[in-house]
């Protein structure tokens, strides 16, 4: 048998012996995943920023912006935008909705076509459907949110207990108001309306308004007191 030569880059042949060498092997294969992501049709704004996954799956006219991090398991379909300082990981992003910026997906995550999950807001195991959207300050997890749903600032699913996880269920073009929380296991039905400060902790029919907090009680002058006793001196 004859001796054979065969001629390969040298990152394809380069050794990993040490933690710089295995950084050097990853920027490596960075370089090659983002540049087989750009030729496929996707655009990355700033791809040094952006780092991929084995697996990711970029589709034709999605756009990514600086300082994305996609884990395992991640697909995002045409024309999805994902803005800056996001991170995905075991998500699907559906045609054309909008990630972050500054948003987390979680395992499980599903995002519908034209869904909006916006800035620090954290969506796990949970089917978010078409047109929903969750733009500031929510966490969303255990769910189901149907379609043309809208979260309001700071609502969040309380699906643990401290030892099981519960789901929530949100039907189509509910209103979930800001500083909701929704206590597991939970229905909210379509239509249906979670006023602002509301802790629900039993299932919403369709088109009701569910209001869940105490009256205000307005005490006058009791702030001015309050100073004048804290001022006056024994």
């Amino acid at each position: 048998m004859h001796p054979v030569a065969i001629t390969a880059s040298e990152t394809e042949v380069m050794g990993v012996n040490d933690r710089a060498q295995l950084a050097t092997a990853e920027a490596a294969m960075q370089e090659r995943l983002r540049l087989a992501a750009m030729r496929e049709g996707a655009t990355l704004v700033a791809p040094e920023t952006v780092f991929l996954s084995h697996d990711t799956r970029l589709s034709r006219d999605v756009a990514v912006e600086p300082h994305v991090v996609f884990g395992p398991g991640v697909t995002v379909e045409e024309g999805a935008e994902i803005k800056a300082f996001s991170h995905l990981e075991g998500a699907h992003v559906g045609k054309d909705a909008r990630i972050g910026p500054y948003a987390r997906l979680r395992p499980g995550a599903d995002i519908g076509e034209d869904a909006h999950i916006g800035n620090f807001v954290e969506v796990k195991k949970t089917r978010v459907g078409r047109g929903a959207k969750a733009n500031h300050l929510a966490y969303i997890g255990d769910a189901t949110v149907g379609a043309g749903v809208n979260i309001g600032a700071g609502a969040v699913t309380c699906n643990y207990d401290g030892v099981n996880k519960h789901e929530t269920l949100i039907g189509d073009k509910a209103f979930i108001g800001t500083n909701a929380s929704l206590v597991a296991p939970v229905r909210v039905g379509e239509g249906a309306y979670v006023a602002t400060g509301s802790v629900i902790t039993e299932d919403v029919p369709d088109d009701a308004l569910a209001l869940a907090r105490s009256r205000q009680v307005v005490k006058e002058g009791w702030a001015k007191r309050r100073r004048d006793q804290a001022g006056a001196k024994p």
